[in-house]
């Protein structure tokens, strides 16, 4: 989750997104199945306390479809609506709802009252639909605003409940983990496509958290915070979780160009912050992968300078010098073969920095699966 309200460096604060008397629907796929589950509410960037005056689960069907033979009702100790505090979340109840891997839910929320949503994910890559009224149950929310660039508002979790052995990989990074260039509704970010490959290959208990921020950064805020110190919130505090797969960089050296010159990064920086995190995660007892930083050639803030401190820190990935557990080279696998500091063209998304549906398959096929067990 980021704070709504964050600009780049040296911009104007964006406003927060506010609701009155409107429902809004949002849909989460599902890594692992379970006998109940239970949501995580945030308003971690809040100045002010956030109340939700209802919450319904279903299992999502087309758009903003749900089987309403499916919906519950979630409480919040036992009560229907809640408020949360400034800088703070709140789990929901466990809900008796049977679900399966891979399958999608609606999470539907209520605002009663003009609130504010100061916390937020943005570009979801999963639209979100918003009605006026209490709609929480309705079938399907015809005439709805629907925003397929827009965020998930308030909602940082939802978490299956099983007897089984699980293991729960954490993909932590920037826009190429939050996977900013597939398309919209379809679940075809590199971590879907690598949960996608573990479901196909017989590993049902073993799931994909998806702790990518577009726009984040080792050593400096915006987009959300510094990855450094939301390690331990975005990763380290997964429940269950024992892999996790870091890919991080490449904005710490592109604002260097744009938009933020005076916040030049070394790669000695980058390296530094990359062998602290796996450090630090280790001493957790969870497996490390580092993945080396993706070609872009090509992008809004590339810069040969940046290039060459994207070829020394990779250089010092492959080298072991993180200390990681093991290495996947993203960027080997990406490059194009005509220009190995560009995206190949088959998986460029246009920018020239993201890849599309395909170059994301690809990077979740680079992952070798006997890693994650």
């Amino acid at each position: 989750m980021v704070d709504a309200t964050a600009a780049a460096p040296g911009q104007p604060p964006h406003p927060a997104p506010t609701f009155s008397a409107q429902t809004v629907r949002q849909i989460v796929r599902l890594s692992l199945g379970g006998d109940a589950l239970r949501i995580k509410v945030s308003n971690l960037f809040g100045t002010a306390p956030l109340t939700i005056s209802g919450v319904h689960v279903a299992r999502s069907m087309a758009d903003s479809s749900i089987d309403v033979s499916t919906d519950f009702a979630v409480t919040f100790g036992f009560q229907n609506s809640v408020t949360i505090a400034a800088g703070t979340e709140v789990y929901s109840d466990s809900v008796p709802m049977t679900t399966t891997p891979l399958e999608s839910i609606a999470i539907s929320m209520y605002f009663a009252g003009q609130t504010t949503v100061q916390t937020i994910h943005p570009v979801a890559r999963q639209t979100p639909y918003v009605i006026a009224g209490n709609q929480l149950s309705l079938g399907t929310l015809s005439g709805a605003s629907a925003d397929p660039t827009g965020p998930y508002y308030a909602l940082t979790a939802l978490e299956t409940l099983s007897s089984q052995a699980t293991r729960v990989v954490v993909a932590f990074g920037d826009s190429h983990t939050d996977g900013m260039g597939s398309t919209p509704d379809a679940a075809k970010r590199y971590p879907d496509q690598l949960d996608d490959r573990l479901k196909a290959a017989g590993f049902g208990r073993t799931g994909v958290v998806n702790a990518g921020i577009g726009g984040n950064r080792w050593l400096n805020d915006f987009a959300g915070p510094n990855a450094t110190s939301r390690l331990g919130r975005d990763l380290l505090n997964v429940p269950g979780v024992t892999h996790a797969i870091i890919l991080e960089g490449i904005n710490d050296i592109g604002f260097s160009v744009s938009p933020a010159p005076s916040q030049d990064v070394s790669s000695d920086q980058i390296a530094g912050a990359i062998a602290n995190a796996v450090a630090t995660v280790k001493a957790h007892g969870i497996k490390v992968i580092v993945g080396t930083l993706l070609p872009f050639q090509g992008a809004d803030y590339y810069s040969a300078a940046g290039d060459a401190k994207r070829q020394a820190v990779n250089a010092w990935i492959r080298g072991g010098g993180s200390g990681a557990d093991a290495v996947v080279d993203f960027d080997g696998v990406m490059q194009n073969p005509a220009n190995p500091a560009s995206l190949n063209p088959v998986y460029d998304s246009g920018d020239h920095l993201h890849p599309n549906d395909t170059g994301y398959g690809a990077m979740a096929a680079a992952v070798n699966l006997s890693l994650l067990q």
